[in-house]
């Protein structure tokens, strides 16, 4: 299994942390030993399966479709005015990233960054209306090939309190790549054309790099 590198000192913090408190049942708790080798085994495979990094190359690229940008459960499909930047009503896309879900985030389209913005803000679980605009969010802009934009925006939930993002504007960027990383649960928001095509419904569960999205209109 491949690890995110988002995650190396915290695996290797986790890991020293766990091996002493081992040590310490081992001494001074030996009838507890079983039960908390258990625990202790479980809270490491856990922080091991967040930090995984599965190969996920799209195989074939394609101007036309607009891939999912992230790994989760589709939660909003609707209408709604974007007012950071685009200042329109499009159509907004919500992807639900549970702790067990692969939290690296890829670039659903290929072209131009041509906005990138980092804000600062509240941890109100993940699915809450206002998470939006309220959370500590990450906002990019790509400009397709075909001169068709698409706003992503990456959100903490309450247990996720660190967003990394990966681009810069005015950064050329291809289909696939890795955008950034969000830790330990979040949301990822796409704001689309309203006269895109939707290729998934509530409740799907959607796979970067694999599942689309839309296609261009």
């Amino acid at each position: 299994m491949r690890f995110h590198r988002e995650g190396y000192l915290i695996i290797i913090i986790s890991l020293i942390v766990l091996a002493s408190l081992l040590i310490l049942t081992y001494f001074y708790l030996a009838s507890l030993l079983p039960l908390i080798g258990l625990i202790i085994l479980g809270l490491l495979l856990f922080i091991l399966q967040f930090f995984r990094h599965p190969k996920r190359k799209i195989t074939q690229k394609n101007d036309q479709l607009i891939f999912s940008p992230a790994d989760g459960k589709i939660v909003v499909v609707e209408e709604k005015f974007e007012d950071e930047i685009l200042k329109e009503k499009r159509l907004m896309i919500s992807i639900f990233m549970s702790p067990t879900n692969v939290h690296c985030n890829r670039v659903p389209i290929s072209g131009r960054v041509k906005y990138t913005k980092y804000h600062p803000g509240k941890y109100l679980v993940a699915w809450h209306p206002k998470s939006s605009s309220e959370n500590e969010r990450n906002t990019i802009v790509l400009e397709s090939n075909n001169q068709q934009e698409v706003l992503v925006r990456q959100i903490a939930g309450a247990m996720a309190r660190r967003i990394k993002s990966y681009l810069k504007s005015g950064e050329l960027v291809v289909q696939g790549q890795e955008l950034g990383f969000i830790k330990f649960g979040s949301r990822v928001d796409l704001f689309l054309p309203l006269d895109a095509n939707i290729k998934v419904k509530l409740g799907q569960k959607v796979k970067a790099n694999i599942d689309v999205i839309a296609e261009w209109g």
